[in-house]
């Protein structure tokens, strides 16, 4: 007995393995694209089934769509929905065609299992049709970009709860390390006294921006373009269709989504898909930068600055025993990079878009998705692998601030710039102390001394006290 069916399509005849839910469009595009070797986005799955089965309710809605058909449809995108035939979609993530083949996928998989449901047979489609029923009233080019935007969404959401994991770490590390005085540093050398509690503070801050920027990311992906059609003109779409299925839409899939204002703009121009790589490449900048700390201000355990000690998670060395490295921070800078290189793929994309219409979508989609994916992971293990383990080396902080030359720069209001610039040189060539220097000369006695070194009023606004200022 055959393993396979007899096809055809616009192309010709075609066999198709007999029990493939599948059909002559999508595998064409399984032989013409084989280029990742990875399957499509189950989150886009998701979205794409969503969006055929809102054109089903509606254009059935408005009388062009039987209820027997509609209902068939209906059912097969709820049997996806919950888990069945995933593996029936097997196009590659990037594909040339603006999508077509994965909106024929869609079409192709949701009409057989219709026609099954009907009494028909795989490949025959004589109760559906992917095209005259499934993809009724719509066209690639308004579906596949609504569909993305709907995963990204989601996939928006579920860094957005990652990355809200990640500030509270932070938020309690501040906290914790609040009372720590340390040496701050510029250009990597002493610079005048912060508290370990700030500087995590100040972490916090630079990832809690990254949420409000998400907001608004999500804001831009919310309005779709589908009812657009081919180029927007809302061609073949019955007129209550386009004006209502963003709404039905909304309805599936529980997000506020909005038509676009013009949707002649909307299908051609994906600037959308641009603004969310950016904040998505912003965030990753930050995060990279907040990693470059924690390995920097960890190094050690002896000759570095080992200002605090990283969780250790495993053996860093094949030759030098004991050694532990900071893996954890490596990888989040790696993925920075990776997420800043999907940026310009999705840059050059957008901008290759020609007339009315973007036929580089896939990989825009691709790059996003890999990207959000990506800095989750990343985000995660940050947070419990090692933030939420990082431990103060709370004297060797002290010793280091009481040690170093760069707590001359309080003086320098009372002494004067000059004096104090003095007094750091000559502590630098002779190992005293800025301490005993001053004493030494008279400059003033230990009890202004200990007023001015009081470290933890050095890391709050308005250090100089009321005699200064009565000076000056």
């Amino acid at each position: 007995m055959s393993e396979f069916r007899l096809e055809r399509d616009s192309l010709g005849e075609l066999n198709i393995p007999k029990d493939a839910y599948y059909g002559a469009n999508s595998y064409r595009a399984y032989e013409n694209f084989k280029i990742t070797d990875k399957a499509m986005d189950p989150y886009f799955i998701k979205a794409i089934v969503e969006v055929k089965k809102a054109c089903a309710i509606l254009n059935n809605k408005v009388g062009i769509l039987s209820d027997k058909k509609m209902q068939a449809i209906v059912d097969a995108c709820d049997e996806i929905l919950a888990g069945k035939y995933l593996d029936q979609f097997i196009v590659d993530p990037i594909q040339g065609g603006a999508g077509t083949s994965f909106n024929m996928n869609a079409n192709e998989v949701i009409a057989n299992i219709a026609n099954l449901s009907l009494g028909g047979s795989l490949g025959h489609y004589e109760h559906i049709h992917p095209n005259d029923h499934v993809n009724l009233g719509q066209s690639t080019n308004d579906v596949i970009p609504t569909a993305g935007k709907v995963a990204i969404i989601r996939y928006m959401d579920d860094l957005y709860e990652e990355v809200e994991k990640l500030v509270e770490a932070f938020d309690k590390k501040s906290k914790e390390f609040d009372e720590y005085i340390k040496m701050g540093r510029t250009q990597l050398q002493d610079a005048v006294p912060i508290t370990l509690g700030q500087e995590f503070n100040a972490y916090r801050r630079v990832v809690k921006r990254g949420l409000k920027r998400f907001k608004a990311a999500k804001k831009e992906l919310s309005y779709v373009n589908l009812g657009g059609t081919a180029i927007g003109t809302g061609l073949n779409a019955d007129y209550y269709f386009v004006e209502n299925i963003v709404t039905t839409l909304s309805d599936i899939t529980g997000l506020d989504l909005n038509q676009a204002n013009d949707l002649i703009d909307a299908t051609q121009n994906l600037d959308g898909f641009l603004f969310t790589s950016s904040v998505l490449k912003t965030f990753a900048a930050s995060l990279s930068k907040v990693a470059n700390d924690l390995r920097l201000l960890s190094s050690g355990p002896t000759t570095g600055i080992s200002d605090f000690k990283l969780p250790a998670k495993q053996a860093g060395s094949s030759i030098m025993p004991g050694k532990v490295n900071p893996v954890i921070p490596e990888v989040v800078n790696q993925v920075a990079f990776l997420v800043i290189g999907n940026d310009m793929t999705v840059t050059m994309a957008v901008e290759a878009g020609q007339l009315e219409l973007n036929a580089f979508e896939p990989v825009i989609f691709y790059s996003l998705i890999e990207s959000i994916t990506a800095l989750k992971g990343a985000i995660s293990t940050l947070t419990l692998n090692c933030v939420e383990g990082i431990t103060a080396n709370k004297e060797k902080l002290r010793r280091k601030v009481e040690n170093s030359v760069a707590i001359i720069t309080p003086f320098a209001p009372h002494i004067g710039y000059d004096a104090a610039s003095a007094i750091a040189k000559e502590s630098m060539k002779s190992d005293k102390s800025v301490r005993e220097l001053i004493l030494e000369k008279g400059l003033m006695d230990e009890v202004e001394i200990d007023k001015i070194l009081d470290y933890k009023r050095m890391t709050r606004p308005g250090i100089l006290d009321e005699e200064h200022m009565e000076k000056n």
